[in-house]
């Protein structure tokens, strides 16, 4: 395996699970991240090198010249694997210059943003027939109306632009319940200068969220995919997985391929859907781009996204493969799911007693792992920093 593979950010798991996914394929990784800090990827044996490189936004052109000049130095082309949308978005305003020196699935410059974002992902949508909640631009005159009307409380105010508007609020989205909620709900919006849509709640529990992960060829076909269903998510809600498992729901495929070609779309995506409680039918909620945080359980369920895009790119593409069975293999993210598990009984949406059952099955935790074990004390460490900075701040120190 000649081509190096580039892993953009290393302070999640997701680059962890990109390590483990390729580097016991004697693929050979790099690691690259703008800080050391919580870095804890960097610990993992699959780590051939790293590198501490320049910030991918407030260093934007130092950081583009340190790939190329990267790239340069190799015999053959590395590919680039983003952990994160702001990775993504980086990629995509450099796709031109970038595709030069790295292998990068995608040949439509703009189309990864125009995915990522939430206004133009809800109008891709419509036009090619893929069901999507009732949404409303802040921008609408008739906005606080229409919500009344169209929308109807509660409903949520989500970001155009979702690494922005984290960064700025360190949630994904406002719940609101009333039209005070709402308008002061846009005011912090415009305020941060974040961009943000007002939709409809599809109504279900956690439980009523699904995902397709699928790779699309050179020809926008899916070659591969698997289909989940969430059972978790933190912060509760309208968060990030924390406890999912596989699950086959052949609908998802069926709405998800024709969608991905319609728009030309190469490489890896999940789309995240909701299953609407009262009519059982399934709502887009987004799409992610990078590598999802799901990737090591799909790796075990039958799927190794990185590696299906690795052996595509270098010329080696796989045989075509769908998870058509129930494996009952479940992700875990352990820390994220504790901190779960405690605001769902807070809350009284969960008891001890629904919980406890979800974990009799094979699990894949997002970080533990017994043959690569560094990177977990290393996230203990990370955690642990955190607690104790707390506490100083608590006791006056």
């Amino acid at each position: 395996m000649k081509n190096k593979a580039v892993i953009l950010g290393s302070n999640y798991f997701i680059a962890l699970s990109i390590l483990r996914s390729l580097g016991p394929k004697n693929i050979h990784c790099v690691a690259l991240d703008h800080s050391k800090k919580g870095s804890y990827a960097f610990l993992s044996k699959y780590v051939s090198e790293s590198y501490i490189c320049p910030h991918y936004k407030n260093e934007e052109n130092e950081f583009l010249t340190f790939l190329i000049d990267y790239s340069k130095k190799q015999d053959v082309k590395p590919l680039l694997f983003p952990c994160a949308d702001n990775y993504v978005e980086f990629i995509d305003a450099h796709l031109d210059e970038l595709r030069d020196y790295y292998l990068i699935p995608q040949t439509q410059k703009g189309l990864y943003t125009e995915v990522m974002n939430k206004d133009t992902l809800f109008d891709l949508a419509v036009k090619h027939g893929v069901r999507v909640p009732e949404s409303i631009r802040s921008n609408d005159p008739d906005l606080v109306q229409k919500v009344n009307t169209t929308v109807g409380y509660p409903c949520i105010v989500k970001p155009v632009d979702s690494p922005a508007f984290t960064k700025a609020f360190r949630v994904k989205s406002f719940y609101i319940n009333n039209e005070l909620e709402l308008l002061d709900g846009l005011k912090k919006a415009k305020d941060a200068n974040v961009e943000v849509i007002v939709q409809r709640i599809i109504p279900g529990f956690d439980d009523h969220m699904y995902t397709y992960d699928a790779y699309m060829n050179q020809n926008s076909d899916v070659t591969h995919w698997v289909t989940c269903n969430k059972f978790r998510q933190y912060p509760i809600n309208f968060g990030a997985s924390s406890f999912t498992i596989q699950k086959y729901v052949e609908e998802l495929h069926t709405i998800g391929a024709p969608f991905f070609k319609a728009m030309g779309y190469k490489g890896f995506a999940e789309i995240e859907f909701k299953k609407d409680a009262k009519t059982g039918e399934f709502y887009l909620i987004e799409i992610n781009v990078r590598t999802t945080t799901l990737n090591s359980m799909l790796a075990k369920a039958g799927v190794n996204f990185p590696y299906v895009q690795y052996m595509e790119l270098t010329g080696q593409e796989l045989e075509p493969y769908a998870v058509k069975q129930d494996t009952n293999i479940a992700f875990w993210f352990e820390y994220e799911d504790i901190l779960a598990i405690k605001a769902y009984i807070k809350t009284k949406q969960l008891k001890l007693k629904d919980i406890l059952p979800t974990f009799r099955r094979p699990i894949v935790c997002a970080v533990f792992d017994l043959h690569d074990i560094k990177p977990f004390f290393g996230m203990l460490g990370m955690i642990f920093g955190r607690f104790t900075k707390k506490l100083k701040r608590m006791i006056g120190l």
